[in-house]
């Protein structure tokens, strides 16, 4: 039986206005976020999504061969327009925020403000790498090995195991002709990353990684350091999925940020902080 949208997990708040869009990386669910639910659903209405093919999001509609940003990026719209969000603060790990990044040039005006956790800004070298091994190996590995690989290249140390953990139970519920689908976004993706990179950001921005994030912490400085709009922190004893590594830390950043940009102007308490930010 085939579904018409994709599925969706929200928590109301009858005392809230504003709402926080939870969208995970490729491989993930909603499960991504089960460590910010409650620091979160105090003061917002949330709504955490599984992409198409992930989680509980399977044989959705429209059905394609070969995916493009155009239709994932419609996937996220068609729920928030069945929710009736015209805008809202959104959270995003890893190509999420590449998602996030699509979302906000096609739909400048649902962008209160933008979380990126473990973010992915710039096309360089490791990057470009990281994603043509993921092109190579699937020539010759089932997808059950490339996870698995692909967990200990993203998350190697022994700090990141709970990370990994998490990850690969998500990341199993994909098949080998799905997967397949969203490698093949690569060359637009390379194509959105450029097009991002270098062009004004017009919305609140903050990007989160953890401090062992190898692959992609050098990338998410140099972004920041280009658009002076964009705050950045780095949190201590945390890799690429720096939501779940060290879930207190992130929580405490990401919840004064969207309270910081509160499109309803309430009023933002102090800001005590327990790890590097200078956003």
């Amino acid at each position: 039986m085939r579904k018409t949208s994709l599925s969706a997990v929200s928590h109301l708040n009858n005392s809230a206005k504003e709402w926080v869009i939870f969208i995970h990386g490729a491989g993930g669910s909603t499960a991504t976020w089960k460590y910010q639910i409650d620091a979160f659903k105090d003061s917002y209405n949330l709504l955490l999504l599984d992409l198409r093919d992930h989680g509980n999001s399977k044989n959705i509609e429209p059905a394609a061969k070969d995916y493009d940003f155009d239709l994932i990026t419609s996937d996220i719209k068609q729920v928030l327009d069945q929710y009736k969000i015209d805008k809202a603060h959104f959270i995003t790990l890893s190509f999420g925020s590449v998602i996030m990044q699509d979302i906000s040039i096609k739909y400048p005006q649902l962008v209160a403000s933008a979380v990126f956790a473990g973010g992915i800004f710039k096309a360089n070298y490791l990057i470009k790498i990281f994603v043509q091994l993921a092109r190579f190996f699937n020539y010759f590995l089932p997808y059950k090995w490339m996870y698995s690989i692909f967990s200990y290249l993203l998350m190697p140390f022994g700090k990141h195991q709970q990370s990994r953990r998490v990850y690969k139970k998500q990341a199993r519920k994909l098949t080998s002709a799905e997967y397949m689908r969203w490698v093949g976004l690569y060359k637009e993706f390379f194509r959105l990353l450029n097009r991002f990179y270098n062009q004004n950001i017009n919305f609140p921005a903050l990007a989160v990684m953890g401090d062992s994030d190898f692959i992609f912490l050098k990338s998410a400085k140099s972004f920041t350091e280009k658009h002076k709009s964009v705050s950045f922190t780095e949190i201590r004893n945390a890799g690429h999925i720096c939501n779940i590594d060290q879930a207190e830390s992130f929580n405490e950043v990401a919840l004064f940020f969207a309270q910081k940009h509160s499109y309803h102007f309430k009023e933002v308490p102090a800001f005590q902080a327990h790890n590097n930010n200078n956003g």
